[in-house]
C-alpha cells in the first residue's frame, strides 16, 4: 500500500501543530515511518487519504465497542446538532445518561461527567484527597491515567521513595506526593502503606492495565488491593477509562466481583465523542461542591452532543447484553489464531487478552508488570506493525497498547488478519 498523501499530510501538519500530531502516540515515533491520515471510518475499517482499507484493531483507542459511525450515535449527534451545540447550562439529557451510567454499574450512586479521561482521574484523586484528608496516592508503574501533573511520576531509587518527575513541568513537590508501586505485585503495595501509614488518600490502578500491553490482574491482586485499602482508611479509584462499559455491562467491578470507592470512566461512555466522567457512593461524591469543599468544575462538561452520543452508545449496550460474550469470543478466536501461526512460525512470543482487549508480545516469558513487558523485542513489534500495515491492518503503533475488538468486526476480518499475521511474521 502507498501512503503518499498521508506523508505530504503530516509535512504540513508539522509546520504547525508540534510534532504534527495532537497527541504523541500518532506521530509513529516507537515504530517509525509516517502517520496515517485518516479521512473516514465505517464498521471496522478505515478509509485513509491514500484510498487505502485498513481494518482497525485500535477503534479510537477504545471507544467504538460498535464500529465507527455507528448509526444510532450519529443521528443522535445530527439531531442535539440542529439544536444548539452548546449552553453552558443543565439539560435533561444529562440526567437520561447519568441515571443510565448508574444503574449499570455496581456501587455507585452519582456520577460527574467531564470531558475526558484524563480531567476523570484528576479530579477523583482531588476528590480523594479532599474526602480523606490525606496527600499521597499509589499509582502502579507503566498504568496510565492522562497527563496530570501527579501522575507523570517514575520510580525513585527504592521501593519506599518517592517519585520524580518524568516529565519537565511537573514539579518536584507534586512529584513528591506520588508513590510508585509494581502492578500485580501486592507485597510491594503493603510495603509503600507500611511506610506512609496515614498519609495516603488513595491507590488509583487501571484493574485490567491497557498502557503496557493488556495486562489482566494476577488472581487475588486486586482483591489484595481492596483490602489493604479498607484496612488502612485507603479509597480505591479504578481507572477504568478503558474497561469501562467493555469489559462487561458494568466494567471491571462487575467482572471480577470487586467494589472500588471511586471509578473514572472515558472512552465508550462518550461514544466517540469527548467525554469523561468519575463516580461513586453519595457520601463521597456529596463532597463535590456546588454540595461540598471540594471544588471541580467544566464549563463543556455535560455538551449536549457528547451526552447524546454516549447515551445512544450506552442505551445500546444495555439493551443487547449479549455484546460482551460476542466480543469475547471473537478476541479468543482471535488469540488463538495469532498463536497458531506464530508458533509454526518458530516466533518468540506471548498473547495477553481479556475480554475485548488483547495485545502480542514478543517475549516468552510472562507478561505481569511494566518491566516484564518492557522486555520485550521492539525491533520485531516495529516489524510486525508494519508488515500488518502494508497488508491493510491496523495496530496500535506502539508496543505497550492494548488492541480493542469491535462487535463490527466479522470472522471473515479475524481470518484475513490471522492470515495476514502469518506471512509478515514468516519474514522475521
Amino acid at each position: 500500500m502507498l501512503y503518499k498523501r498521508s506523508s505530504q499530510l503530516f509535512a504540513e501538519a508539522e509546520k504547525v501543530i508540534p510534532g504534527g500530531v495532537n497527541s504523541p502516540v500518532r506521530a509513529f515515533k516507537a515504530v517509525g515511518g509516517t502517520p496515517i491520515f485518516v479521512k473516514s471510518a465505517k464498521g471496522a475499517y478505515l478509509y485513509d487519504e491514500d484510498g487505502n482499507r485498513l481494518i482497525d484493531y485500535i477503534n479510537s483507542w477504545g471507544p467504538m465497542i460498535l464500529g465507527h459511525a455507528y448509526e444510532p450515535v450519529v443521528q443522535a449527534v445530527i439531531e442535539k446538532a440542529k439544536l444548539g451545540t452548546s449552553f453552558g447550562m443543565p439539560t435533561e439529557l444529562e440526567t437520561q445518561i447519568a441515571a443510565l451510567a448508574v444503574s449499570m454499574v455496581p456501587n455507585i450512586d452519582k456520577i460527574r461527567f467531564v470531558n475526558s479521561g484524563t480531567e476523570a482521574c484528576m479530579s477523583a484523586v482531588r476528590l480523594a484527597r479532599g474526602f480523606t484528608k490525606r496527600d499521597k496516592i499509589i499509582k502502579f508503574a507503566g498504568c496510565y491515567h492522562g497527563h496530570s501533573d501527579s501522575f507523570l511520576i517514575q520510580a525513585g531509587s527504592g521501593a519506599i521513595t518517592f517519585g520524580s518527575p518524568n516529565s519537565p513541568g511537573v514539579t518536584a513537590g507534586t512529584a513528591k506526593d506520588t508513590l510508585l508501586a509494581k502492578y500485580n505485585d501486592l507485597e510491594n503495595v503493603a510495603t509503600l502503606i507500611e511506610a506512609n501509614k496515614n498519609e495516603i488518600a488513595a491507590i488509583i490502578v487501571e484493574p485490567v492495565a491497557g498502557n503496557m500491553g493488556c495486562i489482566p490482574p494476577n488472581k487475588g491482586f486486586l482483591e489484595g488491593l481492596r483490602q489493604l485499602c479498607t484496612d488502612n482508611g485507603i479509597l480505591l479509584i479504578f481507572d477504568e477509562v478503558m474497561t469501562g462499559f467493555r469489559l462487561a455491562r458494568g466494567g471491571v467491578q462487575e467482572l471480577f466481583n470487586i467494589t472500588a470507592d471511586i471509578v473514572c470512566f472515558g472512552k465508550v461512555i462518550g461514544g466517540g465523542l469527548p467525554v469523561g466522567a468519575f463516580a461513586a457512593r453519595e457520601e463521597i461524591m456529596n463532597y463535590l461542591a456546588p454540595l461540598g469543599p471540594v471544588y471541580q468544575a467544566g464549563t463543556l462538561s455535560g455538551n449536549p452532543l457528547a451526552m447524546a452520543a454516549g447515551l445512544a452508545m450506552l442505551q445500546a449496550l444495555d439493551t443487547d447484553r449479549a455484546i460482551f460474550q460476542r466480543l469475547e469470543e471473537k478476541t479468543a478466536y482471535l488469540a488463538a489464531g495469532i498463536d497458531k501461526v506464530l508458533k509454526a512460525n518458530n516466533v518468540t512470543f506471548t498473547i495477553n487478552s481479556i475480554g475485548s482487549m488483547i495485545s502480542v508480545h514478543f517475549d516468552a516469558a510472562p507478561v505481569v508488570d511494566f518491566q516484564t513487558a518492557a522486555n520485550g523485542d521492539n525491533e520485531t513489534f516495529k516489524k510486525f506493525f508494519h508488515g500488518l500495515l502494508q497488508e491493510g491492518i491496523y495496530i496500535a503503533p506502539s508496543a505497550y497498547e492494548t488492541w480493542f475488538i469491535t462487535d463490527a468486526l466479522t470472522y471473515e476480518d479475524l481470518d484475513f488478519t490471522i492470515r495476514a499475521i502469518d506471512k509478515v511474521s514468516k519474514t522475521f
